[in-house]
């Protein structure tokens, strides 16, 4: 079996971590654990009508992409210790898109997601990654709540 678990260091996605954890899987099941760091796009210069956007490397990006780094490799080591075959992917770009990609591209049989639970006004702005990938997922979906995170 092939699960992408997809994490983002929020009580949310530890708590999908924990789900993956508890329960018994087939023998052979690797879980590829994915975090995806959300890059500013912005729009090229007034002047530039031909321009493509652009990616905007802020200051403490190295800092970003390192803690990510370092957030996927303590969860796989999590995953090995309790005696599942692990991997880790970290990618730039939009969460919504990333997680679904990579489920096709790695034929999963089960994406893993926390929800953050956002409502009104702040899941309009933000949007659900969770609701995106159940939506739009070629394989199976649990998305793992917690009511008493808030």
């Amino acid at each position: 079996m092939k699960i992408v678990l997809a994490v983002d260091g929020s009580p949310h996605s530890e708590e999908a971590v924990q789900a993956v954890l508890r329960r018994p899987w087939p023998d052979g099941t690797t879980v590829r654990v994915l975090s995806v760091i959300r890059i500013l796009t912005v729009l090229p210069p007034v002047g530039d009508f031909l321009g493509v956007h652009g990616i905007v490397d802020t200051p403490g990006t190295k800092e970003i992409k390192a803690e990510t780094e370092r957030l996927v490799g303590v969860v796989a080591d999590k995953l090995r210790s309790a005696g599942l075959k692990a991997e880790t992917v970290v990618k730039e770009g939009d969460p919504r898109s990333i997680i679904i990609d990579e489920a096709k591209d790695w034929f999963a049989d089960l994406i893993v997601v926390g929800s953050h639970g956002h409502t009104g006004i702040t899941r309009w702005l933000l949007g659900s990654v969770a609701q995106s990938v159940v939506a739009h997922a070629p394989c199976s979906v649990e998305v793992v709540r917690n009511k008493q995170i808030q």
